[in-house]
């Protein structure tokens, strides 16, 4: 019932983005867990791309009325890009690209990433930044979520969808072909980097049952282990920059 009425509300979406932008739409993708078919019911966010071929306010103040029934389900707000930035970003967001191209559904138009070339020359930074940065907001996050069981199990549950995205990032920046699915991913990492993989099955399987730990005490140990093998992945993408200079 649910991937009806989010498919419904796609077809409705597109159709009235036609009607919006007419000739400067180019393409919309629907990209990420959705598309891969990784997604879990009412979690998951259904991500899209959209391409024009010039972006005026006047364009994105016109994407107002569309956008109004999208959000109001609940789906996040679309990345909106020329198809002349595609193709010059794609040095700038590598990880996000990749994630794309990896995962996409082409909802209308041209598929873009039959012509954006992704460049990984700036990979390991980006990896190191976005990982140390939700590090530390996954430290900051913690304080006030380590007094609710709730709380803390919706931390590591969200969490752990952003930290499998960058992951991808850090299998490319070793030379491994990133999975497609989230859990896949976070298993082909830690097996490269060997790291305790329980902590991460356990958060997935709460994400997918929405069984919790009996105790306060018991989540917060699952979140200590959790957030050590976190910073273990840091730590290797941080050493990838001391053997390049090496």
């Amino acid at each position: 019932m649910v991937k009806t009425l989010v498919k419904e509300a796609l077809n409705r979406l597109v159709s009235d983005l036609r009607t919006t932008h007419g000739e400067n739409l180019a393409s919309v993708v629907l990209y990420g867990s959705v598309a891969a078919g990784d997604q879990i019911e009412l979690r998951s966010d259904y991500n899209l791309l959209i391409a024009l071929n010039r972006i005026t306010p006047e364009d994105l103040r016109q994407a107002q009325a569309p956008m109004r029934e999208w959000r109001r389900l609940g789906h996040p707000l679309p990345v909106y890009f020329t198809v002349e930035e595609l193709s010059d970003a794609a040095d700038v967001f590598p990880i996000e690209f990749h994630q794309m191209a990896n995962a996409r559904v082409v909802l209308y138009g041209r598929d873009p990433f039959e012509y954006v070339k992704i460049s990984d020359a700036h990979l390991r930074h980006q990896a190191e930044f976005e990982l140390r940065s939700k590090l530390i907001q996954l430290r900051r996050l913690y304080i006030p979520a380590s007094v609710s069981i709730e709380k803390l199990c919706d931390l590591m549950n969200e969490s752990l969808a952003s930290f499998a995205a960058l992951f991808r990032g850090v299998l490319i920046l070793y030379g491994e072909e990133p999975p497609v699915a989230k859990p896949d991913t976070v298993r082909a990492t830690a097996k490269l980097l060997k790291l305790d993989l329980e902590p991460f099955e356990r958060i997935f399987a709460m994400r997918a049952t929405g069984e919790q730990p009996a105790t306060d005490e018991e989540a917060n140990e699952l979140f200590a282990a959790y957030m050590v093998q976190i910073e273990h992945v840091v730590d290797a993408v941080d050493e990838t920059e001391l053997a390049e200079r090496s």
